[in-house]
């Protein structure tokens, strides 16, 4: 246990890991956030697919790999406290971007498995103009029938959901629910489903997001 994390507050204080451009010097960024049982290094791996170095890239890393230990449809409080803390990494490290000149306008939250299920809920419950939401297999976090009436909204963010239709852990329900529930909230969501694909990110998935990254980078200047 780090010297700032608790039992109630198992994430805070867990390293962050960066690529790219150095904090304070691009005016965009992005957050991505890992999978259960990976790591910050791990989900970094997926900056280099876009190839845009000119970017600051922040991953922070969840305490013993996971960012929450059950499913992500089981009940909402069977997760915590590892889901508020979980939330609150996030946050923070949004926080950092915005203290060194980058606001949530000019980031894109981006999560694979697990950690697009905590990019989709963070942004859902945090509704504000960000820079882009990516989930790559994932979606909402909670059983069936949680309510989904968050309040603010994404202001026009541009939103990417990427999900096979056979994902052994992500129900295409989900993602489907994930999609109307963002577009209430004022996103602009593109949803691709991909036919028999794996619980993995693909080829298009990488140029849509790249895509977003490009018309980020253009709007800023």
């Amino acid at each position: 246990m780090t010297s700032t994390q608790t039992p109630a507050d198992p994430h805070r204080g867990q390293p962050i890991s960066a690529s790219g451009k150095p904090l304070g010097q691009a005016p965009v960024a992005m957050v991505l956030l890992h999978g259960r049982g990976a790591t910050a290094e791990s989900i970094l791996t997926l900056a280099r697919e876009f190839q845009r170095p000119n970017i600051t890239y922040l991953a922070p890393q969840a305490a013993g790999n996971t960012w929450y230990p059950y499913p992500f449809m089981s009940p909402l409080a069977q997760n915590e406290p590892y889901l508020t803390s979980a939330l609150g990494a996030v946050r923070a490290v949004l926080e950092r971007l915005f203290a060194a000149g980058v606001p949530p306008a000019q980031t894109i939250l981006l999560g694979f498995s697990q950690g697009a299920c905590l990019a989709t809920e963070y942004a859902a419950r945090n509704a504000q103009r960000f820079g882009g939401v990516v989930g790559l297999s994932g979606g909402l976090i909670g059983p069936p029938g949680t309510p989904r009436d968050y309040p603010n909204s994404l202001e026009g963010t541009p939103v990417f959901l990427g999900c096979s239709d056979v994902d052994p852990h992500i129900p295409l329900e989900r993602v489907q629910e994930t999609t109307q529930v963002l577009s209430r909230l004022g996103g602009v969501v593109v949803e691709k489903i991909y036919p028999g694909m794996g619980h993995t990110v693909n080829h298009d998935e990488i140029a849509h997001v790249t895509a977003m990254l490009d018309s980020l980078l253009d709007s800023v200047g």
